[in-house]
């Protein structure tokens, strides 16, 4: 298959390339496609006319969000409006990253597809609202939700992940504070690339949730973190309130890997399992 990659040096777009490198692949960064201009997007794809296009551009500082609600709304909705339109103009399956934190956290039980949304920040708004306009516009997409991604490239905007942060911070002997009240599944973005590869090849179009499997707080995933490469830092668990970000987050953020499993292919790791094989890939273990 001829597949496009938008944001293709991201940590999710660095995986993509390499798991998909058997197709004809299309990687393009930020400097060779700006999703924001609609008409230069229309005429870099349908010069490729590719099979498949994976967009995993985003604005995605979810407090930076909160100030920048028109940029946020440029790239996470009207940009993925017009994406959904070219897709279904040219016939090309639309694969689109979104997030767990189109969920509100009411509930103590992981949030499965056909669970309501109700988002708590601008960033979780505007993803939802990318989301509707592919439900509305393609025929043909896959819109997939995962949560507190990390990869082996890092996240460019973001200057690493939060793995690579944490192990900075205890290194420089500087104290660490996590939450403790925000639950969720952190997700090693080469895990959710081989999936990702895997349902483009079945056809079974929608929604779906990929994620690692099991869940802890950012506060348990960090203790892990430093269990498992041998560090000691000054760490300690704080709350939501207390550490004061400036969009609001869900206190659960779970996701149910639902509609895979009745594909039969919810076969992820367990987040402690993907976590460590990251860790020897980046060379932190032996």
């Amino acid at each position: 298959m001829k597949i496009l990659i938008i944001g293709a040096n991201g940590q999710l777009g660095t995986d993509l390339v390499r798991i998909l490198r058997h197709h004809q692949v299309i990687a393009l960064i930020h400097k060779e496609i700006e999703v924001c201009d609609h008409q230069g997007t229309r005429k870099i794809l349908e010069g490729y006319k590719p099979q498949v296009v994976i967009n995993t551009s985003a604005y995605h500082r979810v407090d930076l969000c909160e100030d920048h609600i028109e940029e946020t709304f440029k790239v996470n909705t009207y940009a993925v409006r017009n994406l959904a339109r070219i897709c279904r103009d040219l016939g090309s399956v639309l694969v689109h990253l979104s997030t767990d934190y189109v969920f509100g956290g009411e509930k103590k039980r992981a949030y499965r597809e056909e669970d309501l949304p109700n988002p708590l920040n601008v960033y979780g708004v505007s993803k939802l609202a990318g989301e509707y306009f592919i439900h509305q516009i393609c025929q043909t997409y896959f819109i997939i939700r995962t949560s507190g991604l990390y990869g082996v490239a890092g996240a460019s905007s973001k200057g690493g992940n939060f793995v690579e942060l944490m192990i900075r911070l205890a290194k420089e002997g500087k104290p660490i504070k996590v939450v403790k009240d925000q639950i969720l599944t952190p997700t090693y973005t080469k895990e959710l690339a081989k999936k990702i590869a895997q349902l483009i090849e079945t056809g079974e179009y929608g929604l779906y949730h990929v994620t690692n499997n099991g869940q802890c707080s950012w506060y348990e995933f960090a203790r892990v973190i430093f269990e498992l490469v041998g560090l000691h830092p000054d760490l300690s668990a704080t709350t939501s309130e207390e550490f004061g970000a400036r969009a609001k987050r869900p206190h659960y953020s779970v996701l149910e890997n639902a509609n895979l499993q009745k594909l039969g292919l919810d076969d992820l790791s367990n987040w402690r399992e993907a976590l460590e094989q990251y860790l020897k890939e980046k060379g932190h273990l032996e």
